[in-house]
Order: C-alpha cells, then sequence, then structure tokens
C-alpha cells in the first residue's frame, strides 16, 4: 500500500471513528500545491466534505474544531492544509 493510499485511509478512519458520517468524501489536492512551501515537506492538502447529525446546531467554527480534533496528529505529521466543507444532515 503507497503512502498516499495510506494516508487517505488514516483520515477516512479517524473522521469515521470521530464523527459518525452521514456522507464523507476526501479529496487530496496536493497535486495543486506542488512547489508550495508547506508542501515540500511531503504533508498534503485535502479538501474534506462530510455531512453528520454530530454538527446539528453547531456553528462551522465549531465543526471545523472537531474535524482537526478527530484528525489529532495527522495534522502535524500527515496534513499541511485541510479544506472543510462540514454540514448537519438537514442541512443537504
Amino acid at each position: 500500500m503507497s503512502n498516499h493510499t495510506n494516508r487517505l485511509q488514516m483520515i477516512e478512519q479517524r473522521l469515521k471513528d470521530a464523527l459518525a458520517p452521514e456522507w464523507l468524501e476526501i479529496i487530496d489536492e496536493s497535486h495543486l500545491h506542488i512547489g508550495h512551501v508547506g508542501a515540500r515537506d511531503g504533508r498534503g492538502h485535502f479538501r474534506v466534505r462530510i455531512t453528520s447529525s454530530l454538527f446539528h446546531g453547531l456553528s462551522r467554527m465549531a465543526r471545523h474544531r472537531m474535524v482537526y480534533r478527530a484528525l489529532g496528529p495527522l495534522m502535524q505529521s500527515d496534513i499541511h492544509a485541510i479544506n472543510i466543507e462540514a454540514f448537519s444532515r438537514n442541512e443537504i
């Protein structure tokens, strides 16, 4: 298994375990940032689209904090930047 595939699986598993999403899409956008200072250390750029009932009634900032908390140490070791689109079930 490649490091790229392993990284995506780790992100997916952490988000599933912590946020029980009804829908989850993780897009690796690292190729768009080749040469970017933050990409030189090998960490990736990702877009996460997630729908979870746990987000109901929470602000956008609170939802983002939940995603960051779920990803935990991956934010220092594997992820340089992440674009988060987080919705509750009744918003889609």
